[in-house]
């Protein structure tokens, strides 16, 4: 959806400046860490076009505090977060409530996602369908992994680094570093 009439609002959290983005209907989009504002900023208006700056609303400010929490290692219920998906597939509508029902401190597989829709040969689809969420964490597409574990497929700036240290502050794997960091 990209709409001037879309309202945006940034705010920070331990691991970074996240952001969101509303219309009508509910949120659109969610900015992951970025390094300070403007980054923030430029993510979510490449994602969504015209933006308009506006503060956070007080029906959203349970969303921005739960997110925070999250990258603080902190539990948060997002399950009630009001997403717009009227632009988002159905098949990825299917993905997207797959994930959302894995608990915190918990990851499935790509293939495990794809089983729960009904095929297993759905796991590259999988695969394609979360490197478009527009809403993470509230759809916590970091919760899933390759076949054998392997951290792959987090398209969020920091990349993989981000998806090991939310899965290592939630619990699910072990804060330790890969060879190259």
């Amino acid at each position: 959806m990209t709409d001037a009439s879309l309202q945006g609002a940034v705010f920070d959290t331990p691991l970074g400046v996240c952001g969101l983005v509303w219309g009508d209907a509910g949120i659109v989009g969610v900015c992951l860490p970025e390094a300070d504002a403007n980054a923030a900023w430029r993510r979510l208006e490449h994602s969504h076009g015209p933006i308009g700056r506006a503060p956070l609303p007080i029906s959203l400010k349970p969303v921005a505090d739960g997110i925070a929490s999250l990258m603080d290692g902190g539990e948060a219920d997002l399950s009630r977060a009001p997403l717009d998906m009227t632009a988002i597939a159905d098949f990825d509508r299917r993905v997207y409530d797959v994930c959302r029902s894995i608990p915190r401190g918990r990851a499935l597989t790509y293939g495990d996602v794809a089983f729960r829709l009904g095929d297993v040969a759905l796991s590259r689809a999988v695969g394609v369908s979360l490197g478009k969420n527009p809403f993470p964490p509230i759809v916590p597409c970091h919760r899933v992994m390759g076949a054998d574990g392997r951290m792959v497929g987090f398209s969020a700036t920091g990349g993989i680094a981000l998806k090991r240290r939310l899965l290592a502050l939630e619990g699910a794997i072990e804060d330790q570093p890969d060879l190259f960091g």
